[in-house]
C-alpha cells in the first residue's frame, strides 16, 4: 500500500495543480476526456486525479467497462491507451470542491471548451452536476446526456465520485458510467 501525504504535505498542497491525463500522438483518438471539478488535496500532493481513497471514480471506471482492470490513480497514464484522457474544470486543488468560486468554475468552463476544442474526444463527460451546471450556464442540467454539444463532441455529466457525495451508491454510478460506456466507440 502506498503511503498517503501527511497534513503538512496536504496543507503545502493547496493550490497546486496537476497536469492533464491526455491521450498523446500514438494513442488511439480520445474517446472520452473526463473532467472533474477540481483536484483535492491528495491528489495535488501525489499529482494523481481521483486519488484520495475513498473516490470512487477508479473502481466505476473499471466496473463500467472503461478500464480492463482496476487501475490506481498512480496508473492514471494508462488511460491514454485506451483514448480516455483526465482534466479538471478548475486547476486549483483544494480540500473541498465547494471552496471555488463560481468565478474559477465559469473560467474553468471556458478553459475546457478550449481544450475539447483542440482534443476533440468523442465525448466529454463532466464529473460532478453543480460544476456542470455553473460553468455552461445550465441550471436546470441532470446527470446524463446533454442537450449541449461543443462541436462534435457530445457532453454528459456524470456523478461526482467522491466519497462525500453519498447519495450516489457506487452501483448506481457504475450504471451511469455504463450508460455513457455503451455510447462510446472501442
Amino acid at each position: 500500500m502506498r503511503r498517503l501525504p501527511d497534513a503538512a504535505e496536504l496543507d503545502a498542497a493547496r493550490s497546486r495543480t496537476i497536469p492533464d491525463v491526455l491521450p498523446g500522438p500514438g494513442d488511439p483518438p480520445a474517446r472520452v476526456l473526463f473532467c472533474g471539478i477540481n483536484p483535492g488535496l491528495v491528489s495535488a500532493a501525489t499529482g494523481h486525479h481521483f486519488a484520495r481513497p475513498g473516490n470512487r471514480f477508479w473502481p466505476v471506471l473499471h466496473d463500467s467497462g472503461f478500464t480492463p482492470r482496476l487501475l490506481r490513480p498512480d496508473e492514471q497514464g494508462e488511460l491514454a491507451t485506451w483514448g480516455l484522457g483526465i482534466t479538471n474544470m478548475a486547476p486549483r486543488a483544494t480540500a473541498r470542491a465547494d471552496e471555488l468560486t463560481d468565478d474559477e468554475v465559469v473560467a474553468g468552463g471556458r478553459r475546457l471548451r478550449v481544450l475539447v476544442a483542440e482534443l476533440a474526444p468523442a465525448w466529454l463527460a463532466v464529473v460532478g452536476i453543480g460544476a456542470y451546471r455553473t460553468a455552461f450556464a445550465q441550471v436546470k442540467a441532470t446527470v446524463g446526456e446533454q442537450d449541449e454539444r461543443l462541436g462534435a463532441t457530445g457532453v454528459w455529466v456524470l456523478p461526482n465520485p467522491s466519497g462525500l457525495n453519498a447519495h450516489w451508491s457506487r452501483e448506481a454510478m457504475t450504471a451511469e458510467f455504463a450508460r455513457l460506456r455503451s455510447r462510446t466507440r472501442t
